[in-house]
This record gives structure tokens, sequence and C-alpha cells, in this order.
């Protein structure tokens, strides 16, 4: 959208409409005085709440002058606008922000500031409360729009969540290195044809090219970088309560989900206790059953819900258990009572990608050669194998119905 300066500026003269929205701004030493936060705000999550914009900073909507932002001044705003779309927007906003030197009509050089707006994976709400673009101006939404918003941008639509396009990220995000262990013999020869047929890309209304979720989740390097939280939170407690003067380590594991289920597992074997027996020859006993915690971890990257982006996968070890913390209800009609009974996908992309993806290391799952259990096994080894070794049944609880909870207890006396 308006891909070079020419466009950008045949656009400015032709004035405000559904996709382009001028703001001037004032200023008081530093401080910017005009527009209010709140209102800046309002504009932003109205434009991401119905398509593709941009917003142009330092260039007035009724004149269409470009006044321009002073030199000394543009790294306060680009930092204002941050500071709006992280602090005053719900979920926060990620946005694009250049610099772009433009000419006047009158040949003298002004720099602006142009925030591309990217339509959004889930519904925002700003001070004012939900708006939406309509031509040049923001509206509040009736709550018969909203409510079908809300679905078109939820679990609940016809086209999952992990197959929507992510359109504030270029398709170059996702690296080739990342995607070609998906390729098989039967594979189309074409690139994008491939992605397009793994739907790890897809177009949007418009017609153009991006990365899905899932292939964010999956091809991206840093795919916390465009979908928040989207990785694991991992911290080793001294005792058994959360409090962080009695922190043994922590990290955030970051990457693709295959990386990110590998260093889950590699922060539980570094941290967890291992203790000797003899019975009668010595024998290693760990503190948790490993293939259990591969499954637990595999589960929990692979069913979580990314539409929520408030919250990251915890992971918690304590003396005396481990707990893994994973946003979204339990899909579809199970309870916790059919976990071990039943199988349900909530992203069925992405646990079909995890089925074609190969374990990165075969110390992590015995003999599976691929990271995801299509099987339906993945629970039940979780309970069994623990219970096996610890002799406690590891425990499933649904917090305020929004994030599953797995206890697995460590083996009594190895602490």
């Amino acid at each position: 959208m308006f891909d070079t300066v020419d466009e950008l500026l045949q656009h400015i003269r032709l004035g405000e409409d559904s996709s382009l929205e001028l703001k001037n701004l004032e200023f008081s030493g530093s401080k910017i005085t005009g527009p209010h936060r709140s209102s800046m705000a309002d504009e932003l999550a109205a434009m991401a709440n119905t398509a593709n914009g941009v917003i142009v900073l330092g260039v007035d909507d009724k004149s269409r002058t470009i006044f321009g932002i002073p030199e000394d001044k543009l790294d306060d705003v680009e930092k204002w606008v941050r500071d709006i779309c992280n602090d005053r927007i719900t979920p926060p906003l990620v946005c694009g922000i250049r610099k772009i030197p433009l000419f006047t009509d009158e040949g003298k050089e002004r720099i602006i500031i142009r925030v591309d707006v990217p339509r959004s994976l889930y519904v925002h709400q700003s001070p004012g409360g939900y708006f939406q673009r309509i031509g040049s101006s923001k509206r509040p939404m009736t709550p018969d729009i909203l409510a079908r918003l809300f679905q078109q941008r939820s679990q609940t639509r016809i086209i999952r969540f992990d197959e929507q396009p992510v359109s504030s990220v270029s398709r170059d995000c996702l690296e080739k290195a990342l995607w070609k262990k998906f390729r098989t013999p039967l594979s189309p020869d074409n690139d994008e044809e491939f992605l397009m047929k793994l739907k790890l890309v897809c177009s949007d209304e418009d017609g153009n090219l991006y990365p899905t979720v899932s292939g964010v989740l999956m091809a991206c390097r840093q795919p916390e970088d465009y979908l928040v939280n989207a990785f694991i939170q991992c911290v080793a407690y001294r005792g058994t309560e959360r409090n962080a003067a009695y922190q043994l380590d922590a990290k955030d594991i970051t990457g693709p989900l295959d990386e990110q289920i590998a260093g889950a597992y590699k922060f539980v074997e570094r941290n967890m206790s291992v203790s000797a027996e003899k019975d009668p020859a010595r024998h290693d006993r760990p503190q948790y059953a490993m293939q259990a915690v591969f499954e637990a971890v595999v589960n929990a990257v692979a069913h979580r819900d990314y539409s929520i982006q408030g919250s990251k996968i915890r992971l918690h070890m304590f003396s005396d258990r481990l707990e893994i913390y994973s946003p979204g209800a339990i899909p579809n009609t199970m309870t916790i009572d059919s976990l071990p009974l039943r199988q349900s996908a909530r992203n069925e992309l992405l646990t079909s990608l995890l089925a074609r993806c190969p374990v990165p290391d075969e110390n992590l799952s015995g003999d599976r050669r691929y990271i995801m259990d299509k099987r339906g096994e993945g629970v039940p080894i979780i309970l069994s194998e623990s219970e096996k070794l610890s002799g406690k049944r590891p425990a499933y609880r649904l917090i305020d119905d929004s994030e599953l909870m797995l206890t697995i207890y460590a083996v009594q006396g190895n602490i």
C-alpha cells in the first residue's frame, strides 16, 4: 500500500479515506500535546479493526499541507506511537513505523512519520471503546457488528486461527532452512506453490500473500516478534513456592516451535535432580519421567490458544512438582476427565506440521521420529509414565476457563 513516495504524495493530495489518516502534531518543548494520546489510540485501533491502512504524522488533515516533524523530535514521536500501541490499546497493537522525507509543493524537504497499521488478527479496544473505520473517520461499533467481528477473529470461525494471514509480517520472514524439513519427494518444486499448499503462506482478502500464524510459528526465526508471547517462560525454584529469592534458573525459550519444545525439555533435564539406586545394580532415578515431560511440552505448544495475545506458556519447576500452564480452555466439548480418552486439536494445521517435523534430538522422546503423535497417546503417556515413576498421578486443572494447568509430581525422596 502506497509503495512509493510519489504514490504516497498523490494520496495525501487527495485527502483521507478508509486507508489513509493524516495527523499534524503539536509540541510544547519535547512533549507532544496534540493529538491526545487516547484519541490517537482510537484511530490506530479503528484502522486495525477494519483493514490495512496508513497514518501519516506531520500532515494537516484539512489543508493537506506537509508540515513535517522536526528532526530532533523524530525519536520522541516514534516512542510516543509505540507507547500508545502498547499501553492504550488492548491487546497491544503491532505497527510499522518509518521516517520518510517528503518534498512540499515549494520544493522544501519535510520529514514525516508513516505508521503502517495492518488488519489485525485480534479485535482491539482503545480508551473510547471499540471502533471501526468507515471512510475517513472512525465510528463506534454497534453491538451486532462487534459480536460479528469477535466471531470472525476467534477460534469459532470457519478458517481456524492458525491458518489466518499475519498481515503485519512480510513472507520473507519465513526461512527456507526452517521450512525445508517439511518437503517430501511429492512436494511441488516451486517454493511459493509449496508454501501455499502447506499453508505456511496464504492470501488476504486483497490477494496479497502473507505468512500464516502457523508459518510464523514454525518457519520464522523469532515468532515472538510478531505474535506476542509466542514463547515458553521457564523458571526453576529451590523450594516448593514461587519466590524470586529462591530462583535457581530462568530462561525464555524462543524460536520456532520445534526448537522451543527441545529447549524446554532440556531446561527440565538440566534442573531436575537424579539419584542413584542399587537394585541390585546401580541405576539412575530421575526426578521426572522425561518421556512424559516431552509429551507435556508438545501438547502445551500444539494446543495452546494463540489468539490469546496476553498469555504465554509457563513451565515452572519446584522441588516437589513441575507445573505447565497453557493459554486457552479445553477445545470443543472435552472435559478434564475426558482428556485421556478423547482427541481434539484446536490448531489442526499446527498439529499436522508438528506431526511432520522430525524430533530435533533423538534423546528427547525414545524411538519416535516426529514431534507430534496424532494417535492421541500423549495424555495417556503423561499420566502413566509419571505415575509409574513417582507413584502419584499428574493432575490437570482449568483456571478461570482460560488456562490449562498440568502438575507432574516429582519422585518422593529425590528432592
